[in-house]
């Protein structure tokens, strides 16, 4: 079974203002697997544009608002389309429907000779949603590829060496996950610009922490060729190889320190 296919290319940069200059490989590499999961989330995702423009336009009846101004219906698919990711991919169509009636002017019944006066009710309707099948095929002969830069020599890493160096490394997208959820960085209830300076460093080095535990940990426990229990709140019994920071402080959350000084006892919670 193909793991993953693909080819290198070297090119040559340069500083700022021409300061010196140095040779760097760009490995461009497609995972077939990756590229079937990017697949069937596209495909999940044109589903459920379709599903959401089609009730845009709902039949006549009870309880069911109709589109009667054609910018708002406009704006409603855009807003579809742009929230699953499916801009170009999908062709929407509608048409206008105009309904007239005749009524009588005021109460009572109608006369030959009394004043009428019509009724006109607009509404849009959505016809059937195609795909744009050509699109759809040049998005998908793009899923699956990665582009790694390097300026590791070949005799130091090759290709697959270069590739899987850079899968086992820390993934830097997980510091602002830690900065955005565990250690939240959006509610700063201060004033003066100091103290948002102030408190920005102090959440990034708590980061820092987080993740020099996190790599330290992970390393020894692939050289020691071990795994850790009791981590998983769900399952006592599952072992595992790479912990995160915040479930190894979770795990000594109840030790605490007693020291002995001079017949004194002093007890502090960690």
């Amino acid at each position: 079974m193909l793991a993953a296919e693909g080819y290198e290319v070297e090119r040559t940069c340069g500083a700022p203002g021409g300061e010196g200059e140095w040779r760097e490989r760009v490995c461009v590499v497609r995972s077939p697997m990756h590229a079937n999961h990017q697949a069937a989330g596209l495909e999940k995702r044109l589903h459920q544009a379709e599903t959401q423009l089609a009730v845009l336009t709902p039949p006549r009846g009870r309880g069911k608002r109709q589109m009667t101004d054609e910018a708002t219906l406009v704006e409603a698919i855009d807003r579809v389309l742009t929230a699953h990711r499916v801009d170009g991919l999908l062709s929407v169509a509608w048409e206008k429907q105009v309904e007239q009636t005749t009524q009588y002017v005021g109460r009572g019944r109608g006369a030959v000779h009394r004043e009428k006066r019509v009724i006109q009710q607009t509404r849009y309707h959505i016809t059937p949603i195609a795909r744009q099948e050509d699109a759809i095929r040049a998005r998908r002969q793009r899923f699956g590829w990665k582009a790694f830069v390097t300026n590791a020599g070949h005799t130091r890493l090759s290709l697959q060496e270069a590739v899987l160096c850079y899968r086992n490394a820390y993934r830097v997208e997980r510091l602002f996950n830690r900065l955005k959820s565990r250690v939240p960085i959006a509610p700063l209830c201060v004033k003066r610009n100091e103290q948002i300076e102030g408190l920005t460093y102090l959440l990034t080095l708590g980061v820092r922490v987080l993740t020099v535990t996190e790599f330290v940990l992970r390393r020894s426990l692939e050289i020691a060729q071990t795994r850790l229990p009791n981590l998983h709140p769900e399952n006592k019994q599952k072992l595992t190889d790479k912990p995160t920071a915040e479930r190894i402080l979770k795990a000594f959350s109840d030790i605490s320190l007693t020291i002995t000084l001079q017949r004194h006892f002093y007890r502090h919670a960690l």
